[in-house]
């Protein structure tokens, strides 16, 4: 079971997404909640996810496919991974060599994971291991993964939310489309941010990147 999730090419575009609208709203890069790294390693980008309690997901996209692993430490997996010291048996079952390097990266903390999904660019959908979670929950993949959907109107209540401005649904559903990032567009968006400002941001995420327009004015 994998919560629907989106094929790579969609998955990649909306992590880059909501990383440019984090960056867009939070000009402070430990203050965001989404982060994307167009340039992660030769051949391999990273999405990550990290809310400051705890919890979050690391997704690594590489030739052969994607790797998503999250941690959500209030979840009943969490608390037996707390008591036996590594993550629930099961979890990684059928991981496939092209993923192997993934589960000893230091920085994805594989020790804490609570939910784990895979997908090669020839599998028809995600994959996941055998892991019996205690209260036959997911391991809090659905609450965390549910962003990944792409709902312009879902990024725009949370950001709201968490960001405490308002957001217009209507500029989020733009940058989903990886519209041109326009001095209109941004500062829709944050009228305290300028398109110069976002560049590095913009080179980092590669926002843009897999469109044939360009992704920022010039």
């Amino acid at each position: 079971m994998a919560f629907n999730l989106p094929d790579i090419p969609n998955l990649v575009r909306i992590s880059k997404a909501i990383a440019m609208l984090d960056a867009i709203i939070c000009p402070e890069w430990l203050d965001r909640y989404y982060s994307f790294n167009a340039k992660w390693s030769p051949g391999e980008q990273m999405a990550s996810m990290r809310n400051g309690s705890g919890d979050g997901y690391f997704v690594l996209f590489n030739k052969h496919g994607a790797i998503l692993k999250g941690y959500a430490h209030e979840s009943a997996a969490a608390e037996w991974r707390l008591e036996h010291g590594k993550p629930l048996p099961g979890m990684f079952d059928g991981i496939p060599p092209a993923f192997e390097r993934f589960l000893t990266e230091p920085a994805f903390s594989i020790d804490e994971t609570t939910f784990c999904f895979w997908r090669e660019f020839r599998d028809q959908t995600w994959n996941c291991g055998t892991p019996r979670y205690p209260d036959e929950s997911d391991g809090g993949a659905a609450e965390f993964l549910a962003i990944l959907q792409g709902d312009a109107n879902s990024y725009a209540r949370w950001a709201s939310d968490y960001f405490e401005r308002s957001i217009d649904a209507s500029a989020v559903r733009r940058v989903f489309r990886h519209e041109r990032l326009s001095a209109e567009l941004v500062q829709s968006i944050n009228s305290q941010i300028s398109v110069e400002r976002l560049r590095p941001d913009i080179e980092e995420i590669g926002y843009g990147n897999d469109v044939n327009s360009p992704s920022v004015d010039h």
